[in-house]
């Protein structure tokens, strides 16, 4: 009983004084102060991060940045004190991050090279990526040291700054797959035709995990896909054994807008060999490519796709959004229900196809809707409806 109102006694104390903080802080920085309240003020501060529980040391790290670069030294010295709890060392770090200052980023940098504290250790490297452009050289004489190369990649990585391209490409061909893989993701988010290079290099790493990267990468790349042939360097990887790979390399070759790339996912789509969940990223690929020829390859997968591809390449015709192409797809939808094909005698497929011609509104669809709405299936009745109804809204 007693440790118990000693602990109430402890957590009422703690929330006087955060509140008081609140108060004192609230017309900062503006209000000028002296020596004796600055140091009252950040008294105050430290009590509720060395006594408050998790939340309370969370509302008081809100509350630290407003009590500016005078507050720094006390952080630093608990940042280093190894003797420290770690909770209170790791919100120290995070309030620490909010200041640009090069001792922060001395010491965060040293954290990083001394604590077995993963946790810190986390924290250190995010919080110095937060920092950003002040962190970069710190963070790129990391890249020296073996054991502490693949943190400080990390961090350069969330960085996106044009300053860190140099230092990563330095540890491109590090022996580590990790330190790789990052390095190449980071890479990508910089459209920079001189780093294309190092990203096709990629594509024959021994790790999936970094072909992986590296194709999404390229994928991001398109506008320089002429200059560098990048079709030709992706179709490869659609073969790859590692099912991943392939997945990205759909989807890399769906942002190309090519009719070459179309074509190298259409051989993929009518192959036997390909499984229906790899189909059906194809067809979305396809149906992204924009142009009147992938269209015409998502017509012929109507002509010979089991259902569940068939579905996929209706819902795919249904979302096409460029006024060129709408009609296009409509008529391709139109000559597939007309065809007598066993796939068109499904229920599922003619409620697929009223919810496509639904979405396009275009008028030669109407009469072909009318007549689904005396279908024997109540499911395609009620879908041709709801979709004669959206040329009603249109109009």
């Amino acid at each position: 009983m007693e440790a118990a109102r000693i602990d109430a006694a402890k957590e009422t104390r703690v929330n006087q004084d955060l509140k008081k903080l609140v108060l004192k802080t609230q017309d900062l920085p503006g209000k000028a102060l002296g020596t004796t309240e600055t140091d009252h003020i950040l008294n105050l501060a430290l009590a509720v991060l060395h006594e408050g529980d998790f939340q309370q040391r969370w509302e008081v790290a809100k509350i630290w940045p407003k009590l500016g670069k005078k507050s720094i030294a006390p952080l630093l010295t608990i940042l280093a004190d190894e003797e420290a709890d770690v909770e209170i060392r790791w919100f120290v770090g995070r309030i620490l991050g909010e200041f640009d200052d090069p001792q922060v980023i001395m010491a965060l940098t040293n954290l990083l090279q001394v604590t077995e504290e993963e946790e810190l250790s986390m924290m250190a490297a995010s919080t110095l990526a937060k920092i950003g452009e002040g962190a970069i050289e710190s963070l790129s004489k990391l890249l020296l040291e073996p054991s502490l190369r693949m943190t400080a990649v990390h961090s350069l990585a969330q960085i996106r700054h044009s300053q860190t391209i140099l230092p990563l490409l330095t540890v491109i061909d590090d022996p580590n797959p990790q330190v790789r893989a990052t390095v190449i993701e980071a890479l990508g988010s910089f459209h920079d035709e001189h780093l294309v290079t190092f990203l096709l290099k990629g594509l024959k790493d021994p790790t999936a995990r970094v072909r992986k990267e590296a194709v999404i990468a390229l994928g991001m790349q398109h506008q320089f896909k002429k200059k560098f042939g990048l079709v030709e360097y992706l179709k490869p990887l659609l073969y790859d054994h590692d099912p991943q790979v392939c997945q990205q390399a759909i989807i890399a070759l769906g942002r190309m807008a090519d009719n070459s790339a179309a074509e190298a996912l259409f051989i993929l789509l009518k192959s036997p060999a390909t499984p229906n969940m790899m189909k059906k990223e194809v067809i979305r690929a396809l149906s992204w490519i924009e142009t009147p020829q992938a269209l015409v390859y998502l017509q012929e997968g109507l002509r010979w796709g089991n259902l569940k591809v068939c579905e996929e390449i209706i819902s795919a015709l249904g979302r096409e959004q460029r006024p060129q192409l709408k009609t296009q797809a409509t008529q391709i939808l139109l000559n597939f229900i007309d065809s007598e094909q066993e796939a068109t005698r499904e229920p599922q497929i003619k409620q697929s196809v009223a919810m496509a011609l639904g979405e396009l509104r275009d008028p030669i669809s109407v009469e072909v809707l009318e007549n689904l709405t005396t279908d024997p299936d109540q499911g395609v009745r009620l879908h041709a409806i709801a979709a004669l109804r959206k040329f009603s809204d249109v109009n």
